[in-house]
């Protein structure tokens, strides 16, 4: 098992291909490119969406792994617990799951590119339905908000990051 804070914004954007220029010109690497597919789950005794919490399996490039999200801590950025396993036989799991009493509650399919710029991670996503996002995640501990804010504003973007999940987001368009 994977367990790690992570610390990460969220910005909206248009048209990625600025975005994908400046990541060029600070020397940022593409990682790779990839279809993410992540099915969210409701828990059957509490309210993940009132605790601020999370399950998630995501199958992508042939793997899939099962995500748990704690709480968010309050800030300009959002830094939570993230526990990830690793899974062979997700429509094993998710069957698992379901007999527990977890309902799916949501379905996020994103086309991402990961990038590696300096301490950083910066993810293109497309997401279905919502668009495109910019996500800056510190890839070192000791970056804190104010090196992800520098990136953000290398990007050329406004440092205006987003609180809300792409789950969130799903949910909220849906009612």
């Amino acid at each position: 098992m994977n367990a790690k804070e992570e610390l990460e914004v969220k910005i909206r954007i248009g048209d990625p291909r600025p975005v994908i220029d400046a990541i060029t010109a600070m020397g940022g690497r593409l990682l790779r490119s990839v279809v993410e597919d992540d099915t969210y789950f409701g828990h059957p005794c509490k309210d993940f969406a009132s605790t601020d919490e999370a399950l998630r399996l995501r199958i992508s490039d042939g793997t899939a792994e099962l995500t748990y999200k704690g709480p968010r801590a309050i800030g300009e950025a959002k830094l939570r617990l993230e526990m990830t396993v690793d899974v062979r036989d997700p429509a094993a799991v998710a069957e698992l799951l379901r007999r527990l009493g977890f309902e799916p509650v949501a379905r996020i399919i994103k086309r991402r590119i990961y990038y590696s710029v300096g301490t950083t991670v910066v993810s293109l996503d497309h997401v279905e339905g919502l668009g495109d996002f910019v996500e800056v995640e510190a890839a070192d501990a000791g970056l804190g908000v104010q090196g992800l804010k520098s990136v953000v504003l290398s990007l050329g973007l406004e440092w205006n990051p987003l609180r809300e999940t792409y789950l969130e987001m799903i949910l909220a368009a849906q009612r």
